[in-house]
């Protein structure tokens, strides 16, 4: 009889967004008719912007002649787009070569797929609260996970603290929490990478909401990162390719471990395991990093942070603690009147039918906490911000 990974079975059930599925439905089912105001989802709720709709179908046009019909693509990337987001690094005084830039189909495939770089006998470090997929992903391979706990005291942001690990999970700007390492706080994380023979897994997903030029967009901008740390990227909040799917990662060839290149080793991985990424969609997303991509994919990036500034004056008129908002789309805070996350929610959604993520579903030090995300709809969140205002402030 085949023998399967029993690794699954040490996964723990995700009950996070079921059960606020669940919740919602039967809240729906009693209440119909009422309203109910999203501020949960992770995903964004405005449309491609039209510099990158018109290179889509620049695109497709292209599949439809004889003369520029594209088949395989090249598995680590088109050459035109590696030069355009090499030139963006540029333009942040981060100089990459072309070949340490790999695309991909998502920050989140790429998250789980670097993983067969590294041997199930490596020890993972996760800083919590924490995106759920950096544990599960670790858990299928039966790695053994070392959870470093963040909290208010230290903004959530915690230092190492000497922990024995060999990958280290860092997101910046965070998913939950919205808050952001700035140079010196990331340069003592590329100490230690580089002292222990650690590599850094840097997800930089949310970096074009950084409007504080003294905090980094990249790891890279740290000395000394190059030797230690592997970036992964996405477009899917910078531009909107939520369902257009398309990531990038960047592995410096000065990266070894064991006398080994991961550089070398990932173009081997990529090569042999996918076929690269569809040209159309390469097309797309070359159009991100034009001047007027940059220009359009910012105006809506202003949208979602006004959306944040709305939330983050509520919060601040009721007195309530959060971090978060002003250089990410997440803002973390404290549940009011000691109340748990769970409790928090159903409060919320009975009361005026916000939604928002309970901070128990990412960890064990999450509970007592809960995200709001600035992805929603502009006039849903500015009413969520009064009804939240009215209710809490009674």
């Amino acid at each position: 009889m085949i023998e399967l990974n029993t690794c699954y079975r040490d996964l723990k059930d995700s009950y996070l967004f079921y059960n606020i599925a669940q919740k919602v439905a039967a809240f729906s089912a009693a209440n119909p008719g009422k309203k109910l105001y999203r501020l949960g989802i992770g995903d964004v709720s405005l449309p491609l912007v039209p510099c990158v709709i018109e290179a889509l179908h620049q695109g497709v046009a292209h599949q439809a002649q004889q003369d520029s019909f594209r088949g395989y693509m090249p598995e680590c990337g088109a050459p035109f787009l590696k030069k355009a987001i090499a030139a963006h690094y540029r333009s942040r005084q981060v100089a990459l070569e072309e070949d340490e830039i790999f695309v991909s189909s998502g920050a989140s495939d790429e998250l789980g797929d670097i993983l067969d770089l590294f041997s199930p006998r490596s020890k993972a470090l996760v800083i919590e609260p924490a995106y759920p997929a950096y544990v599960d992903a670790n858990v299928m391979a039966g790695r053994e996970i070392v959870h470093l706990a963040a909290g208010a005291h230290n903004g959530f942001l915690p230092e190492p603290d000497g922990s024995d690990a060999d990958l280290i999970y860092i997101c910046s700007p965070n998913n939950p929490t919205g808050a952001v390492f700035n140079k010196a706080q990331l340069a003592r994380w590329v100490e230690y990478a580089n002292s222990r023979g650690a590599v850094i897994l840097f997800d930089a997903a949310y970096e074009a909401f950084i409007e504080d030029e003294a905090l980094p967009h990249s790891i890279f901008e740290i000395e000394g990162a190059d030797t230690c740390a592997i970036e992964i990227c996405s477009l899917s909040k910078t531009a909107g390719f939520t369902g257009t799917r398309l990531g990038y990662t960047v592995i410096p060839k000065a990266l070894y471990r064991g006398g080994m290149n991961l550089n070398a080793m990932w173009v081997r991985n990529r090569t042999t395991k996918t076929n690269g990424v569809s040209y159309i969609i390469q097309k797309g997303a070359a159009a991100v990093f034009t001047p007027e991509g940059q220009r359009q994919i910012h105006e809506n990036i202003a949208v979602y942070k006004n959306n944040a500034k709305m939330l983050m004056q509520t919060l601040d008129k009721l007195g309530i603690w959060y971090c978060g908002g002003k250089n990410a789309p997440y803002i973390w805070l404290k549940c009011p009147r000691g109340m748990s996350s769970w409790e928090f929610f159903d409060y919320l959604l009975e009361e005026i039918q916000l939604i928002g993520t309970p901070g128990a579903g990412f960890g064990a030090c999450g509970e007592g906490y809960f995200r709001f995300s600035a992805f929603g709809d502009s006039e849903d969140t500015k009413i969520a911000a009064e009804r939240l205002y009215n209710l809490l402030s009674k």
